[in-house]
């Protein structure tokens, strides 16, 4: 590992309508980290964002595809650079905290830390954000066996190895939780750093819709578990298949057995194709299995290479 004083940092701005925040935050970010490069990617603003941003001392660079997630994909496939610190571009996340994620990223050798926000405002944190964050990352902490914290942070460091590790997929605002995933499944190292967040500047509207959204990235952590641990979930829906039928074949055998005849035909067909559906369940998620390992062992082998 490189000395601190070595190390090419970049701060990752990714932006869509901030013109009321982003000369506070590029000026902050560049105070706090003054050998860092800062980078805006605007995602098709139309107030006076890219204009704002230039002035303020950032290289600002445009991304035509709608969403966060497709902003990401061009920032690491773009930028090359020892240390990331990604963060929004709506002064919501403390600047001065900046140092700590990189620090502990850089003295723990680890692959990703994440900025836990603690809020200190009441407007900064909407209460239906509050409860669905703890929801969600409750659920991704049981689905993969891994505790977070916040999984929906828009504030996070990286290890250049991480970055050029990650395949981004996701569009919009589910990349946090792509993020997370990636991380949890190739075991990589996860730090936290606890760092305060702010109410958003005045004349500054989030982009996150609590609902469409919240689904969104419930949806997103379903994909996730059904490609990463595919034996599991597609052996969940087997056994759940198999209860049926079972329950559904016992009435039909016990009178078979009586009469030795079969009155109730649907129900036997049924009994008897949801344990078929059962068998290809099965049987899927251990093919499916079988890719996956291959999948994550040419990632962690690009992985090692960097």
């Amino acid at each position: 590992m490189k000395s601190s004083e070595a190390l090419r940092i970049v701060v990752l701005i990714p932006c869509h309508n901030e013109a009321p925040a982003i000369a506070k935050v590029v000026a902050d970010f560049r105070a706090a980290l003054p050998a860092a490069s800062v980078y805006v990617f605007d995602n098709n603003s139309t107030d006076a964002t890219v204009e704002i941003a230039s002035r303020a001392g950032a290289c600002v660079r445009r991304v035509g595809l709608q969403g966060k997630g497709n902003v990401l994909r061009r920032m690491f496939a773009d930028i090359d650079a020892d240390v990331y610190l990604l963060v929004d571009g709506d002064d919501t996340y403390d600047a001065a905290s900046a140092p700590k994620l990189i620090e502990l990223l850089t003295s723990e050798s680890l692959d990703m830390v994440v900025g836990v926000r603690a809020s200190t405002a009441a407007a900064a944190y909407r209460r239906g954000h509050v409860y669905g964050n703890r929801l969600l990352t409750g659920f991704l902490s049981w689905l993969f066996g891994r505790s977070c914290t916040d999984i929906l942070s828009g504030y996070r460091a990286f290890s250049r190895r991480f970055v050029k590790s990650f395949p981004v997929f996701s569009s919009g605002f589910e990349i946090e939780t792509e993020l997370t995933v990636h991380a949890l499944e190739m075991s990589m190292s996860i730090g936290e750093v606890v760092t305060p967040y702010k109410e958003r500047a005045q004349g500054s509207a989030s982009k996150l819709r609590t609902y469409s959204d919240g689904l969104r990235i419930l949806l997103t952590m379903l994909r996730l578990f059904s490609s990463e641990r595919p034996l599991t979930f597609y052996g969940s829906i087997s056994v759940v298949l198999a209860a049926v039928s079972v329950v559904l074949a016992v009435p039909v055998v016990d009178t078979y057995l009586e009469t030795g005849l079969v009155p109730r035909l649907p129900t036997a067909i049924l009994s008897t194709g949801l344990m078929l559906m059962s068998a290809l369940s099965f049987f899927a998620g251990l093919i499916l299995a079988t890719v996956t390992k291959g999948r994550r062992e040419l990632k962690a082998l690009f992985y090692l290479q960097r």
